[in-house]
């Protein structure tokens, strides 16, 4: 259908929004027609258009001298003729229809016989080599990457409205005729360019700030669609920097709900708006979907091409909903038929049975300080019942800060060790792994004091070996060789666990501590370390309390052990939101918390001073701190940049008690464990997630003495202000997760990248019933094809592979 057909219904659907007043066009319908009559003449090719031209001048003829009754009559007839030639039009044409437009047929952007989804966007037409660069920026480097860019959020100015009828504050489309343009030179150099938009109602005044171009192409008489947020001057409605394109074309900056996409230098809005629309057009009809007709009538599911079009431009509200609905669905059913498939694969191994030593075990619960809680007791009998088991163990032992994970993993180590079979456990940094080796070798110890003669273990010929990047050339050799011998029956360490010149003779159980910051090729890589006959057991270790609905998704190839009691001698952190005119308080409490013979942390958010984020960078914080603040005291310094020996140092003399004060940055959010420590000032609290803040808090309060926690925040959003709220009401790590699983948006719960799993572009984490309805389906088809090998799931087969590329693909 031409271009005059669709401006037609525009301007004759806004007449009959405003009751068939004939004020839709400036001079009425009568002098518009007159007009249209010859564009729709030349545009049109086909009888019907020209039989349909007939029609509309007989039924809208001398439409100012009709009463309102006929022209409510005619309008209704007329709108009804255009979509009746429109459907029947959309049938017969090649290009596919999308919602209810007919989409102008694309032109291939190049001609490449070979070109593909996978082509590169230099393919396209209009991206040089420079502009390919800047969308890489944007993660987009293939036609097909530029399909998935999918906005960030809308702007809905499908609401057309007269120039008589606007209200200030209101985002609304305005169709109206240039009456004049000028363009003058502000005293601050800028160029400001102004035009009176009239229609039938009324002016109104456009500004646009440097722009002067815009003075040749708004020229009077031309017939313009503006969308904007109606502002004020010396008492007048304006439209400031309004986006604005002809009447005579397809509107996509306009007139519509509009996506609005990330952006990065050098790539205007514009300009991707334009070029993602050209690749819709040209491609969605080609697009294939993976799922099977059968899943999309089950699920309720959009098919692909029209979920992509409504996405990207949505026609409405509800499209674009169903649209989102279709594409979320996707990722989580993609992520659960992965996972799924990675524990079939995984328990249909053989792994080793191990029996369990009670009075072992009883020796180890007697030389603790602390009496197990009934959590931590429930926690080592699941694990030791998977441990019996000739199946392999795949089980996420979860718990708070301070909730005694430790311990129960220590359990398990001995039950495999005195089964003659190695254990290791990895954790993401030195400084946590280093922990755990001192805690692992103290207790262990102290199993010994307390073992009788008739025990039948020889605990004192365990041999324990800490395995990290900081480790000598000479001194790793060593390790590697016993490893792979057998003489090393605890391994603990970071990333170097899983490193190819790494064996182990006979590799029982391998624990992986705080899971989400290894991907799932980490946790495969760490399996993979058996002895090629049993596969070893794997316990995964999270502080971060994780909602059971996200725990499916992220973890829905383990089985799950939640330690959800708090040992009785912790006390609550009392958790304070300090404004940053009350800082010198904080300071106060800090000096009397360390004059009582105590410690404290204060958190920054950066390493280096960032002129885009007003946080304190550590590194100059800490000087400020030493020489203005705190003159009298020691203080530490601890970041990410600095090496490892050098964080060990600075660890190691803040546990002796040498620096009253460790000034560090979120290195310290996982694992980091000094008892004399009582005080955790976090700088800009605003700018960190409820589950790190939480993290920070658990740092503290390890001892008998009171603990707090002291949230600085300067300036913050209302989402900050209640995730600061939050933390001083709630204690619960549990619920802290729910709220801010509510709260943050795709992957940011603590990032889906460092999870393993693949990113999420639609889907966000609290979508918990499209996460739930999309796991129901995911297991019914993988019941009745795990393989995913009948014909009708080899497409989608495909997909899972594509999916799960680079993230330990299940297939």
């Amino acid at each position: 259908m031409s271009l005059a057909f669709q401006k037609l219904r525009k301007i004759i659907t806004l007449e009959r929004e405003q009751g068939c007043v004939n004020r839709a066009v400036m001079g009425g319908l009568d002098r518009f027609l007159a007009f249209w009559e010859q564009d729709a003449t030349e545009e049109s090719s086909q009888p019907d258009e020209f039989r349909l031209i007939e029609m509309i001048k007989e039924k809208l003829k001398d439409y100012g001298a009709q009463g309102i009754s006929a022209r409510v009559r005619n309008i209704n007839e007329v709108l009804a003729a255009i979509s009746e030639m429109e459907t029947k039009h959309s049938a017969s044409a090649s290009p596919k229809r999308v919602g209810k437009k007919v989409e102008k047929p694309a032109r291939r952007p190049p001609s490449q016989p070979d070109q593909s989804l996978d082509s590169p966007v230099t393919s396209l037409r209009g991206v040089s080599i420079g502009y390919a660069k800047r969308l890489q920026r944007l993660g987009v480097t293939t036609v097909d990457d530029l399909l998935y860019l999918f906005p960030r959020q809308y702007d809905d100015f499908s609401a057309l409205k007269t120039i008589s009828n606007l209200m200030y504050g209101e985002e609304v489309t305005v169709l109206g005729r240039v009456e004049e343009t000028r363009s003058r030179i502000a005293r601050s150099g800028i160029v400001v360019t102004t035009s009176i938009i009239g229609d039938s109602t009324g002016v109104l005044q456009a500004t646009w700030f440097n722009q002067p171009y815009l003075a040749k192409r708004l020229r009077p008489g031309r017939e313009i669609v503006l969308s904007g947020k109606v502002g004020e001057y010396l008492g007048r409605l304006v439209l400031e920097s309004p986006v604005w394109e002809p009447l005579d074309k397809e509107m996509i900056h306009t007139g519509r709900i509009v996506p609005v996409y990330p952006l990065t230098d050098g790539v205007g809005a514009r300009w991707l708006r334009k070029l993602i629309k050209a690749t819709l057009e040209y491609w969605v009809p080609r697009v294939v979907d993976p799922f099977p007709a059968s899943l999309r009538q089950r699920a309720n599911l959009l098919n692909l091409p029209t979920a992509l079009s409504q996405i990207h431009f949505p026609d409405n509200h509800e499209l674009l909903e169903k649209a989102r609905r279709r594409l979320c669905f996707e990722e989580f059913f993609l992520i659960q038929l992965g996972v799924l498939r990675q524990r079939q694969d995984w328990q249909s191994q053989k792994g080793h049975a191990l029996s369990t030593d009670e009075v072992l075990l009883q020796r180890l619960f007697d030389a603790l300080p602390f009496e197990l809680t009934n959590a931590q007791m429930r926690a080592i009998r699941e694990i030791h019942g998977d441990l019996n088991s000739s199946r392999p163990m795949s089980r996420l032992l979860q718990g708070d800060v301070g909730s005694g994970k430790t311990v129960v993993a220590l359990a398990a180590i001995l039950t495999t060790i005195t089964n003659g079979l190695q254990a290791a456990i990895m954790a993401p940094t030195e400084i946590l792994a280093e922990q755990h080796y001192k805690n692992f070798t103290s207790i262990l110890k102290t199993v010994m004091k307390h073992s009788a003669p008739d025990l039948g273990v020889d605990l004192s010929r365990i041999r324990i070996e800490l395995l990290t990047g900081s480790v000598t050339p000479g001194e790793k050799e060593c390790i590697h060789s016993a490893l792979a011998e057998g003489d090393v029956d605890i391994a603990v360490g970071t990333h170097a666990l899983i490193q190819g010149s790494v064996t182990f003779k006979d590799l029982g159980l391998a624990i992986i501590d705080e899971q989400h910051r290894f991907g799932v090729l980490q946790r495969a890589a760490l399996r993979g370390k058996e002895d090629g006959i049993h596969a070893a057991h794997v316990l995964v270790m999270s502080a971060t309390p994780i909602p059971r609905t996200l725990s499916l998704t992220l973890y829905g190839d383990l089985d799950i052990t939640v330690i959800d009691e708090m040992p009785p001698h912790r006390k609550p952190v009392k958790t304070h939101w300090i404004p940053p005119l009350e800082r010198e308080r904080a300071y106060e409490f800090v000096r009397s918390q360390i004059e009582s013979g105590r410690q404290a942390f204060i958190i920054c958010p950066l390493v280096e001073e960032s002129d885009k984020i007003e946080a304190r960078a550590a590194v100059e914080e800490h000087q400020r701190l030493q020489k203005v603040v705190f003159p009298n005291l020691h203080l530490g310094l601890l970041h990410g940049r600095m090496k490892s020996a050098e964080k060990r140092a600075v660890m190691d003399a803040f546990y002796r008690g040498e620096y009253d004060i460790l000034v560090s940055t979120a290195v310290v959010e996982v694992g980091i464990d000094v008892q004399n420590a009582t005080v955790m000032l976090v700088e800009g609290a605003n700018r960190f997630g409820l589950a790190q803040l939480h993290q920070f808090r658990g740092r503290v309060g390890r001892g008998e003495d009171q603990a707090y926690c002291l949230l600085l925040a300067d300036a913050p959003t209302p989402e900050g202000e209640q995730r600061l709220r939050l933390m001083q009401e709630i204690q619960d790590g549990f619920r802290l997760a729910e709220e801010d699983l509510k709260m943050r948006g795709p992957g940011e719960f603590f990032g889906t990248r460092q999870s393993g799993l693949p990113s999420l572009k639609v889907a966000r984490l609290s979508d918990v019933r499209i996460l739930e309805d999309a796991r129901v389906h995911a297991l019914e088809l993988f019941e009745r094809d795990p393989n995913l090998e009948r014909t009708e799931h080899r497409l989608l087969a495909k997909k899972v592979a594509a999916f799960w590329k680079g993230q330990g693909d299940p297939s």
